[in-house]
């Protein structure tokens, strides 16, 4: 289309017998234009048309292109050459101007809409977040350097026993006891210097009415031109479920002490009962083998017997130990855990070697249990199922802490990507080891790795 203006423009320049419609003589005659001024001004048309769509580059070049469409007109017309480089001149100034006005206004016009879009769609996300915020299930509460609430929603105002115009100006200090303040400190602490406190908190509210539910936190700064301004507290009341866990872990415990009870028992009479009683078999059955009279292939089936009870008494005994080890009751852990590395080595033939670092002392009873039936149990999977050469128990003392590490270089496992997915990856061993930690409210961690070995660590304080 620019291009036929330029056309439509300059034929009837430059031949001039072409005539112009009958008003535009007369229109050029009252504006005091000779025909071929006005012509020049009419190229101003395409420049501006040009600018408005493609900008100042667009309207530049098309000013070019009108300049060397003109320029000829300078030579032609000899009488008025300087008003005629004046007009060829302007026009180029003029339109340039036009166009860069034209430019200015688009790109306003465009940043105009891009900022009414802009506003529109913080509106509708302000909308959304206010209506995510008040509809939440979890509390949620916002609050300022000082610890005023500075805004709130209806969860947290379920949570909390207040109402939400009751919460808002309220500083957190009414609903938090002086244990509960301190954890509140150390939190905002660590936030405000950038450490990581986990992914949640329990932390124990006061009710309006004056009881205490466990809220489970998860707190984060609130930034305003990257200074911090406030903290975000996402709170979920756990109150029944910490209660159920703790039911469900009494109930295990009770259970775990039972069947360590029923050990005990079958230990103690297999010990005093059937070890006796094969003790007095064997040496009946030796009496038997000595005698003169007998014949010699009656004596030596007698001898077989005798040999035969022998291997069932070593095997009563040693189940009798594995039930119950006596050094466990009479000398505690440490002397427990020699025999246990000392027992793995006469039947599995793997070098088992014990450590002992820091200052030894005994622990509860019920603690020493727990730990040798965690150690008990590793060790017993890196004999059957390991393949290792080598196996190492760690035992540290510290000042307020017991870690037991046992290692191994066997051809190792590719761990479950959580602790609850253990039983259901057969990993049944492993599964026992954490919740007997769990009990002890002991921390359990698993290293392993295809042909890598394995490294089970438990760490409490004690």
């Amino acid at each position: 289309m620019i291009a036929v203006l330029f056309f439509l423009i300059t034929i009837p320049h430059y031949v001039v017998t072409l005539g112009y419609p009958a008003f535009l003589p007369s229109l050029i005659d009252n504006l005091n234009l000779t025909r071929q001024a006005f012509e020049r001004i009419l190229y101003l048309a395409p420049i501006v048309w040009a600018g408005f769509i493609f900008g100042f580059k667009g309207a530049f070049i098309t000013s070019v292109i009108a300049l060397i469409l003109m320029a000829p007109r300078i030579f032609l017309n000899i009488d008025d050459r300087l008003g005629v480089l004046f007009e060829v001149g302007s026009v180029f100034i003029i339109g340039n101007l036009l166009a860069i006005t034209f430019d200015s206004y688009r790109h306003a016009r465009e940043r105009r809409i891009e900022l009414e879009n802009t506003q529109r769609e913080l509106q509708a996300s302000e909308q959304r977040y206010r209506s995510l915020f008040e509809d939440a299930h979890d509390g949620i509460f916002l609050q300022d350097m000082e610890g005023n609430i500075v805004a709130t929603n209806f969860a947290a105002s379920k949570l909390t026993g207040y109402s939400i115009s009751e919460l808002v100006g309220m500083n957190v200090r009414k609903f938090l006891s002086s244990e509960a303040l301190e954890i509140a400190r150390d939190i905002r602490q660590k936030l405000l210097k950038g450490e990581t406190i986990g992914e949640s908190y329990d932390q124990k509210i006061k009710r309006k009415d004056g009881t205490e539910v466990l809220v489970r936190l998860s707190s984060s700064l609130i930034r305003n031109n990257g200074r911090v301004v406030g903290f975000q507290h996402i709170g979920r009341d756990i109150t029944e479920e910490k209660r159920l866990q703790e039911n469900q872990s009494y109930y295990v415990q009770q259970v775990t002490r039972a069947q360590e009870e029923e050990r005990k028992r079958i230990s103690r009479e297999l010990h005093d009962d059937t070890i006796q009683s094969l003790v007095a078999l064997s040496r009946q059955l030796d009496t038997l083998a000595s005698g003169k009279d007998l014949p010699q292939e009656v004596r030596q089936r007698v001898e077989e017997l005798w040999q035969q009870t022998n291997n069932v008494m070593q095997g009563v005994r040693r189940l009798s130990q594995d039930l119950r080890p006596a050094a466990l009751d009479r000398l505690g852990l440490l002397p427990a855990l020699e025999w246990l590395t000392t027992d793995v080595v006469k039947f599995s033939g793997i070098p088992t070697y014990l450590t002992v670092t820091g200052l030894e002392r005994r622990l509860p009873e019920d603690v020493e249990l727990t730990l040798f039936r965690i150690v008990q149990e590793a060790l017993r999977n890196v004999w059957r199922h390991s393949g290792a050469t080598r196996a190492d128990v760690a035992v540290e003392f510290t000042n307020y802490k017991v870690k037991i590490t046992i290692s191994d270089n066997g051809k190792g496992f590719d761990l479950p990507k959580s602790a609850g997915d253990l039983a259901k990856d057969g990993k049944l061993g492993l599964a026992g080891m954490a919740e007997r930690a769990r009990l002890l409210d002991a921390t359990l961690t698993s290293q392993s790795k295809t042909g890598k070995g394995t490294t089970i660590a438990i760490e409490l304080a004690a």
